[in-house]
Formats: C-alpha cells, structure tokens, sequence
C-alpha cells in the first residue's frame, strides 16, 4: 500500500496506551501512535518534518520524537516554566514556545535561546508563525493578539526588548485560538475569543478587516486553502462556517444560502479545527472525546473517532517523507535547548563560533540600505513621471545621478553579503 499523502494527528488528555496517534485521511485506519504521556491543547507540532513535538499539562517540558521510531520516547526539552501553547517555523529554524505570559524563542540548530519576550500580561494561550516565517503571532489571555517580526526579535543586541510589530486589542476576553492565512507577511489573521466573536486581521497593517458576532464563545478556529471561509468551533458543539466574500464589516453570524452554514454532530465544545489541502475535509477535536471528519460541501460527519477522553489537538497535516520508512534518521539530531538567554555577542567567540543573524540598524536616525533603495527607487519614478510631462533635461541628469547611487548601494551590500559567506566558511 503507498504511504498516504495527509494523515491525521490526534491527542487526547486522557488516553493510557498512548500519547498522539497518527491515522489515515482516506480510510480513517489507525496508522501509528506515539506513546508517553499526554499533551496539552495547541502543543503538538512537527518539526522539520523528523521530530514530532509536544508538552504535556502542568509540566516544565517538551516531548520529542523521531517521527518513524514511534515506540520511544527520544528526548525531553527542559524549558524554565509549565509550556502553554508551541510553534515551530516552516523552516524548523526556530521553536516558540508560551511559557506563562512569555514567548520563548530557540534557534533549532544550536539549541540557543534567542528570546523571551514578555509582552503579555496573562498566560499564552496560542502561538502560530506564519507560512514564510517572516513573522509569528502570539495570544493570550489578556485580551491581546501581538505580532512579532522574526528579524527584530532574534537580532543580538537585546537592549532595548524588542517590540511587536502589532498590538491587536479590539477583543474583550481572553483569546482563545489564532490561525494565520497563506501570503505571509501580506496574509490575514483569523483570532478567536470568549467574547463570542471572532475578527480578521491584515497582518501588514493591523487593520481589522470584519468582526462576526455569534451566539456561543469560540474556542477554535481556521481557513480553508483559498481563504473563501472561517470555520468556528463552539462552546456548544457546533462549527460554524462563515463565508469571508460578505462586504459588511461587521455582522452577526447568520445560517443563510451565501455561504454561512453549521456543522452538527458534537456534543461538546469544539477544540480544534484543521481543512484538508483540498479544501474539501474538515477536521475537528471536541471534549466529547470524539474527532470527527466532515464532507465539507454536504456538511455531513463522514467519520468519527472515538478517544479516551477530550481532545486537545487534532490536525491535517502532510505526511513526512520518513514517517513510514523506519530504518530513516533525522537529518540533524537535536542538540540539548538552553533555558538560559544569550548574555552577549561574546559568548560565541569562546567556542570559535560566528554567528550571523538580521537584526535592526544600529542606529535609529541611519537608514538600512534596503530603506535607501526603496526611497531612491521612489524618487526615480518620481523623476521619470515629471520627464513626461516636463523638465525633462534636469530630470533626466537627476535620474541619472540616483541610478549611480543604485549601483553603488548594490556593490556595498554585494560586498558585505561575500564578507558574511567567508566568515561562515572560514574552517576553525
């Protein structure tokens, strides 16, 4: 039989044989199972697509597995508090963890903490990095929804602590799930909240885009791949689908023939929600103890999964290539994560290490030769806009003069990006 190309992921927080198990989209077969413990709601995360990752309620650290030797427990992550809710970037450079009201940011490679970021005032609640991880999106339990820049976060000199990008505060109760669409840093944010009502968000601005008023409080939410719809998941065992092609901003969730419908069949409140890479299955988890796979065209349950207790994550996600090759090994092991912050620069020269990351401009009143490009690009434009309709001559000089700086610019950074290549290949 060929090995499935989605697969499903679930976790309960009561199941004695096993701690996540793995089943097939098509059929709904079992296909493997990770044992040791349990794991909390919104930890369960993969890895670089070796490690399956997740945190277990109450406790101060991360479970790891190889995701083909199913039957052991490979590793712990110690971590400095109980973790609420973790994330790993698409890359698997980066591994965010909620750690009481902080964020915590590890750099996978050498297993340095790079952050804590302690904007929030109340528990992380849920943590998400978008698809290009450019950014990721933090909320929490006081009412906030932060998103961080990636660049300005893991950038050397600390001082002073990096800012969010966004503050999005419009929510008047905890948050209580987060879901960031396609198009990266240009995408949208869905956020959910105990205020009943769930908001969209334009990542690049902040702007908050609608604002849909339901019935129930919402305890999860996501997208469809092309972003027509917003599945809800409520307190009281219903998913609400609302159609994003509306005009009006702000609404009241309405079962109509434009697009917004309800899914029935759980009788509990719905936990977690995940779509298909077709768009054509909902997932959901609920603390009935059941997952249930919905058709979502028909609306109909077309399978349902029985647990030991409730569900704290179920997901969609694309099968690892060596999930079902078991002599297969991760292509880099994971080192031991530091609980402690990077005090200096310094602390990489002692072991002949060169570490080169984005940050921020040294200087707040100095330009980045990216802003200077774009500034000059603009003047150009300008420039060749009044060569249209006049003072042509001066213009064109000036057009000239800008498309020399142009080059210039382009041969510094040309210069310092081989500089940067031959400090990373310089042999110790």
């Amino acid at each position: 039989m060929a090995a499935p190309v989605e697969v499903m992921l679930s976790t309960d927080s009561a199941s004695p044989l096993w701690n996540c198990s793995v089943f097939d989209l098509d059929t709904g077969s079992s296909l493997l199972s990770y044992r040791g413990g349990t794991s909390a709601a919104r930890t369960l995360c993969l890895l670089r697509g070796d490690f399956l990752l997740s945190a277990p309620p109450g406790k101060n650290f991360i479970n790891v597995w190889e995701v083909q030797r199913k039957d052991q427990l490979q590793q712990k992550i110690l971590v400095p508090g109980v973790v609420t809710c973790l994330s790993a970037s698409p890359d698997g450079l980066f591994l965010a963890a909620g750690v009481s009201e902080a964020v915590y940011l590890w750099e996978v490679s050498s297993g340095k903490l790079l952050s804590v970021l302690s904007r929030h005032y109340q528990d992380v609640t849920c943590l998400q990095f978008t698809d290009d991880g450019s950014h990721f999106v933090s909320g929490a339990k006081d009412n906030l929804v932060l998103v961080w820049g990636l660049s300005s976060v893991i950038q050397l000199d600390l001082s002073p602590a990096p800012e969010p990008r966004h503050v999005l505060s419009r929510h008047s109760l905890p948050i209580t799930d987060l879901q960031c669409g396609m198009m990266g840093a240009q995408g949208r944010i869905a956020t959910a909240s105990l205020d009943q009502t769930v908001k969209l968000w334009e990542l690049s601005s902040g702007e908050l885009l609608l604002s849909v008023l339901f019935d129930v409080e919402i305890m999860a939410v996501t997208f469809d791949p092309c972003e027509y719809f917003l599945f809800c998941g409520g307190s009281d065992g219903n998913i609400f689908q609302v159609s994003l092609c509306s005009q009006s901003r702000d609404r009241q969730f309405q079962s109509d023939s434009e697009g917004n419908q309800v899914f029935k069949g759980h009788r509990n409140m719905v936990t977690c929600l995940s779509v298909s890479m077709d768009g054509s299955l909902l997932l959901s988890g609920s603390h009935d103890e059941t997952v249930r796979l919905w058709d979502i065209q028909s609306k109909q349950s077309v399978r349902c999964l029985s647990h030991k207790g409730p569900v704290t994550n179920a997901v969609i996600m694309a099968a690892p290539a060596n999930m079902f090759i078991p002599d297969s090994r991760p292509s880099v092991p994971l080192p031991r994560f530091s609980r402690h912050l990077m005090v200096s620069e310094g602390d990489g020269s002692e072991t002949g290490e060169v570490c080169v990351r984005p940050g921020l401009h040294a200087q707040d009143d100095e330009e980045s030769y990216l802003q200077k490009a774009e500034r000059l690009n603009a003047l150009m434009n300008a420039m060749t806009d009044k060569s249209v309709f006049g003072d042509g001559e001066n213009s064109k000089v000036r057009v000239a003069e800008l498309e020399e700086e142009v080059q210039t610019l382009k041969k510094v950074n040309k210069d310092l990006f081989e500089f940067s290549s031959q400090l990373l290949t310089k042999p110790s």
